[in-house]
């Protein structure tokens, strides 16, 4: 396979990786989020983590914004616009850029990570957005979306 199709299947994987969780926090599937705790029903999609899963220097910050509705709808549309950027191969700089600082504010949250002190999956998959904002992949609606006017017009679309 040749690097194009091999960075395609990066970014299609860790386009489901943004989407699944958007699906599972808006309808409660049970993987992360219960039936009976889905956005759907009225339920916050970021409180229980910044509220309860916060640790380290930041987490004042993460805990006084949990639950806010501004945030609950900034989280949820960034998950979806993320992972239909990625899966389809549009809008990719800004779909690499905002998950990067995504996926950097929620390694922020749990300052020291898990199982290492300083990298984690976060960190990872945030360098695995920046390599992918930067080179073309295959098997992409990229070129009809690169053809649109709005997009010619505004460059940082791409």
């Amino acid at each position: 396979m040749k690097k194009e199709g091999l960075f395609s299947v990066l970014r299609i994987f860790l386009g489901f990786t943004f989407l699944w969780p958007f699906f599972d926090k808006l309808l409660g599937l049970g993987f992360t989020t219960a039936a009976d705790k889905s956005w759907l029903l009225g339920n916050s999609p970021t409180y229980g983590f910044l509220a309860m899963a916060t640790k380290g220097p930041f987490a004042f910050a993460f805990k006084a914004i949990a639950g806010n509705v501004f945030v609950d709808w900034l989280f949820m549309v960034g998950l979806l616009l993320i992972g239909i950027g990625l899966i389809f191969g549009v809008a990719m700089r800004i779909s690499c850029y905002s998950g990067t600082l995504l996926l950097f504010l929620m390694w922020l949250a749990v300052l020291p990570p898990e199982h290492n002190p300083i990298i984690d999956d976060h960190l990872i998959y945030g360098l695995i957005l920046l390599i992918l904002a930067n080179v073309k992949t295959s098997y992409s609606l990229s070129k009809w979306w690169t053809s649109l006017k709005v997009v010619k017009r505004n460059k940082w679309l791409e």
